[in-house]
């Protein structure tokens, strides 16, 4: 049985999950703008905060962007926040820099900073630490992050801190409580969202990465899109996913607004 994505001429759908690739990516404000910082970011070393609704992109434009590091530089790490226990953070840290997890808090933080200080001292590839979903760090986790962040040299950062996180992070991290860390923040960037422009540009960027013709979804559809999406990556993805599938059952070749506006109500439950 023929795909939604082949009926309209395309090789794969270019809006899934599973079709993203960071090679492909498109390149938004929003990614040129983390992109830069991040690039920045690194070679100062310190913290950058990165923060946004769901579905903005930021953990793939982490992921593109950790495809390009010279991997002889740096060591990047990457976990993303399942949990708020101070323990699961410890043991998820200890898993990522390739350390055991044992010796209970004490333990484990005393060999997350030997080992912090040996890839920036000894290997000369200071760890870039990526922490995803950090709205939900805990004040003792961030706390702890501080400490990490002062081991040796309290003028010295040993390694690049980067929380990306839903907006209220930008809250927390407000707290009189969080001040000495909030001074160690090198880049803080808001993500935007795409603009009026980007969405079509983003979607024909889509569409031609797949091989398909731009004229598989006609004006109308586009600025029904534009209005439905609130201009985010990820419902923009939906929509499309949706809108494909719709318009093979109609047997139309050409996504129009009638067919966005269908699969609009199939994303509202």
């Amino acid at each position: 049985m023929i795909s939604p994505p082949a009926f309209l001429g395309l090789t794969y759908n270019p809006f899934s999950k599973q079709g993203a690739s960071t090679k492909d990516c498109f390149q938004s404000r929003d990614f040129k703008e983390m992109t830069g910082a991040l690039g920045h970011l690194v070679k100062a070393r310190g913290i950058g905060v990165f923060t946004s609704p769901p579905g903005n992109g930021k953990t793939f434009i982490i992921r593109a962007f950790a495809q390009g590091l010279n991997k002889n530089l740096y060591n990047m790490s990457y976990i993303c926040l399942a949990t708020v226990s101070i323990a699961e953070f410890y043991k998820q840290l200890c898993s990522v820099l390739g350390i055991p997890a044992k010796g209970g808090k004490p333990g484990m933080f005393k060999a997350i900073q030997e080992q912090i200080w040996y890839l920036y001292k000894e290997k000369g590839a200071p760890l870039i630490l990526v922490v995803d979903e950090a709205q939900y760090l805990n004040t003792a986790i961030l706390n702890d992050l501080k400490m990490l962040m002062n081991y040796e040299y309290d003028s010295l950062n040993c390694f690049t801190l980067v929380l990306c996180g839903e907006s209220y992070l930008n809250s927390t991290l407000r707290k009189p409580v969080h001040e000495a860390l909030r001074q160690r923040v090198t880049v803080h960037y808001e993500f935007q969202g795409l603009s009026d422009e980007e969405v079509p540009q983003y979607v024909r960027h889509k569409i031609r990465c797949a091989g398909g013709s731009e004229q598989i979804i006609d004006e109308a559809a586009m600025s029904a899109l534009n209005s439905m999406s609130q201009h985010n990556p990820r419902v923009i993805d939906n929509i499309m996913s949706d809108a494909m599938m719709i318009a093979m059952q109609q047997d139309k070749h050409t996504i129009d607004a009638g067919v966005i506006m269908a699969a609009t109500n199939n994303q509202s439950f």
